[in-house]
């Protein structure tokens, strides 16, 4: 049994990875890490500056804070300001900048939107405060569907009244063809998120390595999976082969966790999903099924908007491996951790959030 992390953050152990990867590379690679979080890791730990120069790692879509649609952020400003609505999201979402304005900032003009750490603490405000309609901001990857499930499904039991959904949930695989399918993808190998596959496991994945012929690792966070991760994908690359393998076992098995998939299929249904800078990707998203349907927030609200992105932002993409952040003119110069133009600057997971924060010393490009 796993206790402690320590051991994959071994020192000498990433420099063995890293010294046997460098062994075995002999053609240019790239390797797209599809997990914000991973991206996040891989700077942070400098790992990206310890490969061989011929492989070049892109950022994938993997923040669901990112691909958040430009106008679902507008919906839920616009419901947040609604005098007898409680709003309340996941902290990460309050900065994403919407048209004009966040989250944060229309608290800050009187709007009641609370912080909370799991949709069963909004439910349980809207219990607190029977005459008042208390809406979740429901994002994310299949990670964080299960428990939102089982808090619509608990909503349902209690026969809640003043409790909605406002539901912006993307899924993995549905992108990773897109990508894939797209005409200037340059996406050779991919490291999958291996916490989206411990909930879902890994069964898509072997499909889309056999029909597109490229590798699929499953990975963690810690430096060591990331290294083992980036070599197990190089050298099915180098061998000319095309598998999906799981770096991740001691969290990830094939099928995954059957209870809450169960649970996600009883209570959502997949649908076309609009992602922030990218588009609209066929049965890429999940929407509140037709059992549940008197939980979702737009309908209750009659809210409905069509937006623009800011031409000058280029997290899109960022977002799909096309350009880095360094290559947006705004970087670092009118696009801020502080005053961000797009959601991949706002983001803990955000590819520019990264380069910023590990990239930068005094404000110049390391």
């Amino acid at each position: 049994m796993i206790k402690y992390v320590s051991e994959f953050r071994n020192v000498q152990a990433v420099h063995k990875i890293l010294k046997d990867l460098h062994g075995i590379t002999k053609h240019s690679w790239s390797i797209m890490e599809i997990c914000g979080g991973q991206t996040h890791a891989l700077l942070r730990y400098g790992i990206d500056e310890l490969l061989p120069k011929k492989i070049t790692l892109l950022h994938g879509p993997g923040c669901p804070v990112c691909v958040t649609p430009l106008e679902k952020i507008d919906k839920a400003i616009y419901i947040a300001r609604q005098s007898d609505v409680i709003f309340c999201s996941f902290g990460d979402m309050l900065r994403v900048p919407g048209s004009h304005l966040d989250l944060l900032s229309a608290k800050a003009e009187g709007a009641d939107v609370r912080i909370v750490y799991s949709p069963m603490d909004a439910l349980k405000i809207a219990g607190e405060n029977p005459h008042r309609r208390v809406v979740f901001f429901a994002v994310g990857f299949e990670t964080t569907v299960p428990a939102i499930a089982m808090t619509v499904h608990r909503a349902a039991t209690l026969k809640m009244k003043n409790f909605y959904l406002l539901v912006s949930h993307v899924l993995v695989p549905p992108a990773i063809r897109a990508l894939l399918a797209a005409p200037d993808n340059r996406v050779q190998g991919f490291l999958a998120a291996g916490h989206v596959c411990t909930v879902m496991g890994y069964e898509e994945y072997i499909a889309i390595s056999k029909e597109f012929k490229i590798p699929i690792v499953v990975t963690g966070f810690e430096p060591y999976d990331l290294a083992m991760g980036i070599f197990m994908c190089v050298r099915q690359l180098e061998n000319g082969t095309f598998k999906t393998e799981n770096e991740y076992t001691r969290a990830v098995a094939r099928q995954g966790n059957v209870l809450a998939q169960d649970l996600m299929h009883r209570v959502f249904k997949v649908v076309d999903r609009k992602w922030r800078g990218i588009g609209v990707i066929p049965q890429s998203g999940l929407d509140l099924n037709e059992h549940y349907a008197e939980f979702d927030a737009e309908t209750a609200f009659n809210v409905h908007l069509e937006v623009q992105e800011p031409e000058e932002c280029i997290s899109g993409l960022v977002l799909q491996g096309v350009k880095k952040p360094f290559e947006c003119s705004e970087f670092a110069k009118r696009c801020t951790p502080d005053h961000p133009l797009g959601a991949t600057m706002v983001s803990t997971e955000g590819a520019c959030a990264a380069y910023y924060r590990y990239k930068m010393i005094d404000g110049d490009k390391k």
